[in-house]
């Protein structure tokens, strides 16, 4: 069974995804800066306090794992290149420590033109985002190229709006504009995450998971 890297545990899908990540039997050390956030307990969970900006606590974070599984992102008060930055982080200790493969968590704003066809309500989402959170998308463009450039073994998620309710088990994956929908509930998107752990069929690859 694989030893997960996790990045953004403490977040709303980070959450959803450990809690799936433990009861597969998955093995996970997660970097958190407020511990007292992650209220499971469990054997095969190590969490670590500490900054993915600290690359001292990532290199720590990432020993003795196999894969890395990136969810954190902006928060009110966030760096501007918080993705960008942390991701330079993980790649570094990732080829230190001879690790591969990484899953990175993104919105739908994030560019794949190779397969994307983006129809008019969709250019018009990203043309809001431009306007109203530019820092975000400006930040997940940059990590999307930290990725490409890497030489590692990485896929980035992209999701639409996110939501909070019961997982359905059942979902699409596509790309902007090509089976794709404007919801999907944290613990589908999670789901999915989990199933890349060991499904390495979109390497190299942004699916965009909707229902």
């Amino acid at each position: 069974m694989k030893r997960i890297a996790l990045f953004g545990a403490s977040g709303k899908t980070g959450q959803q995804f450990l809690d799936q990540a433990i009861a597969k039997g998955y093995h996970v050390k997660a970097l958190v800066r407020t511990p007292e956030k992650i209220t499971l307990q469990s054997d095969q969970l190590s969490v670590i306090k500490g900054d993915v900006l600290d690359p001292d606590a990532v290199a720590k974070t990432i020993a003795d794992t196999d894969l890395v599984v990136s969810l954190f992102g902006h928060v009110k008060g966030s760096p501007e290149w918080l993705q960008t930055n942390g991701t330079q982080n993980i790649v570094a200790a990732m080829k230190a420590r001879g690790l591969k493969r990484v899953i990175s968590l993104s919105g739908g704003g994030l560019p794949f033109p190779a397969y994307d066809q983006p129809k008019f309500a969709d250019k018009m989402i990203r043309t809001i985002m431009k306007i109203v959170v530019p820092k975000v998308l400006n930040d997940a463009i940059a990590h999307a190229e930290v990725l490409q450039k890497s030489g590692l073994s990485w896929t980035i998620v992209r999701g639409p709006r996110l939501l909070d309710g019961d997982k359905r088990g059942q979902y699409r994956v596509g790309w902007v504009g090509v089976n794709a929908s404007t919801s999907i509930n944290r613990a589908d998107l999670a789901d999915f995450i989990l199933r890349l752990v060991e499904d390495e069929s979109f390497d190299q690859l942004m699916p965009f998971v909707s229902y």
